[in-house]
Parts: C-alpha cells; sequence; structure tokens
C-alpha cells in the first residue's frame, strides 16, 4: 500500500514528465490528485503543489489559445508565483519540487511574451 508521500512522490515524477511531454492539463490532474489529501490534511506542501497545479494550467491555456489567454495566463500563474517561495530545501521531496519549479520557470521564459 502507498502512503500519501509515496503518492507525492510519484506525482511530481509524473507531473514533470507531463510537463515535459506537453500534457499540461494532465500533468495537473495528476498532482492535483496528490493535492487533495496534502489540503485536508492542511500540510504546508498544499500551497506549493497548489502553485504547481496552477502554473500547469497556464501553459494548458496558452496551448489551446484561449480567448484572452494573456490575461488568463497573467491571472493563473499568479498562483505559481505566490507560492513557490516555499520551495526551500527544509521540504520533504525539495529535490523534485525544486525541478518542478525549474520547469515552469523554463516554460515562463519560453512564452515570456505572456507575462510581459
Amino acid at each position: 500500500m502507498l502512503t500519501m508521500n509515496d503518492d507525492l512522490e510519484g506525482a511530481l515524477k509524473n507531473y514533470m514528465k507531463l510537463l515535459d511531454e506537453e500534457e499540461y492539463f494532465e500533468a495537473h490532474e495528476v498532482l492535483e490528485e496528490a493535492w487533495h489529501p496534502l489540503r485536508l490534511k492542511k500540510d504546508p506542501l498544499a500551497n506549493l503543489a497548489k502553485g504547481l497545479i496552477n502554473g500547469a494550467i497556464t501553459f494548458e491555456h496558452i496551448k489551446r489559445n484561449r480567448d484572452n489567454v494573456k490575461n488568463k495566463a497573467q491571472r493563473v500563474i499568479a498562483s505559481y508565483e505566490r507560492h513557490k517561495h516555499l520551495c526551500v530545501e527544509t521540504i520533504t521531496y525539495y529535490s523534485l519540487f525544486k525541478e518542478a519549479c525549474e520547469k515552469i520557470e523554463g516554460l515562463k521564459q519560453t512564452h515570456n511574451e505572456m507575462f510581459d
């Protein structure tokens, strides 16, 4: 039986793989499943995970080129921006969270015209 932490570790690894494949909606979904138990037990990692979930959704909006995409992208990435400072060396799975944040930062650079 997997513990919640095993689920979080696997979710973060899968999240990053899906980001690399530009499957942003699926990345959001896989991390959201691990986020729900964190949120319910008020785990400090919940906000960082939620920021990453919203980070993935930002790039799904861009990928689908939704109406008013720049405004939506800026609004949704704000959650990630608010919580990325929580990625510090003392947290569980720091290296995975750090890598996930680096992937979101890289996507922001790739689509920098959306965030100026």
